[in-house]
């Protein structure tokens, strides 16, 4: 509802990239909306994607409400940074969209036409608004959610449910579903899902060094707990 009352400066701003590129060739930034109805939906969905959007760390703390009633107290103070790093990585994601992707997209799309007095045919993009928008919203929402790999695994690690050897034996795996998934989320162009499965690729090199940290420190707790069990003992 919230998002709904402000939901045309939220189009203004998402529609940042597509026009900058228009821009850049000499073209009117200008999108179409074919059917009577499809302006009001529009708004609909702006609406839904900036309340999820604002809405992410209450979610994330509502599921972190949901697993603190199971862990000890040392676990607890170890999952609170990741509750922290959890919103930062999200918009992290969102801006490498915003910022970088979305403008190699626009480029390769608009590379597509033929325009000018040289041109036997014309073609020229008339970019409809619910398309350009489900773009781009989906681009956010997929980064957003990839870049919460490594405290995926961070947290899978600390509780010992997941060890870096695992992760580094199932990389070609890891790689090979990156892409996959990167080709089912993305448009049907080599740009975006080459754009989403390198990130991928590479947070997963991140957890995996990350992991490592996690099991180091974990031994050297281990070590110095056992220590301390043999001088009281002594």
């Amino acid at each position: 509802v919230l998002c709904y009352t402000v939901w045309k400066p939220i189009y203004n701003f998402l529609t940042q990239p597509i026009c900058a590129a228009l821009d850049s060739r000499g073209q009117n930034c200008q999108l179409q909306i074919i059917k009577l109805q499809e302006g009001f939906f529009t708004a609909i969905n702006i609406s839904f994607f900036g309340g999820f959007v604002l809405a992410f760390p209450v979610i994330g703390y509502q599921l972190w409400r949901f697993v603190a009633p199971g862990l000890y107290k040392t676990e607890k103070r170890a999952f609170l940074p990741f509750l922290v790093w959890s919103p930062i990585l999200f918009v992290m994601g969102g801006a490498l969209v915003y910022f970088f992707f979305m403008p190699m997209v626009m480029w390769f799309f608009l590379a597509m036409q033929q325009i000018g007095p040289d041109q036997e045919v014309t073609i020229e993009l008339l970019p409809r608004v619910s398309e350009y928008l489900g773009l781009i919203m989906m681009l956010i929402l997929a980064f957003g959610l990839v870049f919460q790999l490594p405290v995926v695994t961070t947290l899978l690690a600390r509780v010992g449910l997941l060890s870096a050897q695992t992760l580094a034996d199932k990389r070609k795996w890891a790689i090979v579903i990156a892409f996959v998934v990167a080709a089912v989320i993305t448009p049907p162009d080599p740009v975006s899902q080459i754009g989403l499965a390198l990130p991928t690729i590479l947070l997963y090199e991140i957890s995996i060094i990350l992991c490592r940290r996690i099991e180091k420190s974990r031994l050297a707790e281990e070590a110095a707990r056992e220590a301390e069990a043999a001088n009281a003992a002594e």
